[in-house]
């Protein structure tokens, strides 16, 4: 078991279980309220539980540890993050939860790509293949 702690294949299927929960949750969730509102709470207790899991494991780091680079991205990457929230919430809040996840899904295919393009990064052909079958099964899901 400890051995599994520490594979990222361990933490990628928990991050899959968690954002399932996160679709239906939000769903339920957003009805009555305005997406914003309902984005700026689902906030409210990330920054929260993160403080405490920071707390309890001694995570804390000084702010000096980053670089101005490092800060940018992170800076870029938490706007994106905001932004995917906001518009992930609001399509919630109009279509069916079985309909927006597999759309929202289809940001494995843009980092697959993202990947490739900015990142250098290199999929075998096989991985190409099962990335057109995420987008195809994506669509497909969402659309019937």
């Amino acid at each position: 078991m400890r051995n599994m702690l520490v594979t990222w294949q361990f933490w990628a299927i928990l991050s899959a279980c968690f954002a399932a929960l996160t679709a239906i949750f939000a769903k339920v969730g957003v009805s009555g309220i305005g997406s914003d509102f309902a984005t700026f709470i689902r906030t409210i207790v990330i920054l929260f539980t993160l403080a405490a899991i920071l707390s309890a494991t001694g995570g804390w780091e000084s702010l000096s540890v980053l670089s101005a680079r490092s800060g940018l991205f992170l800076v870029l990457s938490g706007l994106a993050t905001g932004a995917s929230w906001i518009c992930y919430f609001r399509a919630l809040k109009i279509g069916h939860a079985s309909q927006v996840a597999p759309i929202d899904k289809m940001s494995v295919v843009l980092v697959a790509i993202f990947g490739a393009l900015f990142l250098g990064e290199h999929l075998s052909l096989g991985g190409w293949l099962g990335v057109g079958f995420i987008a195809v099964g994506a669509t497909l899901v969402a659309l019937f």
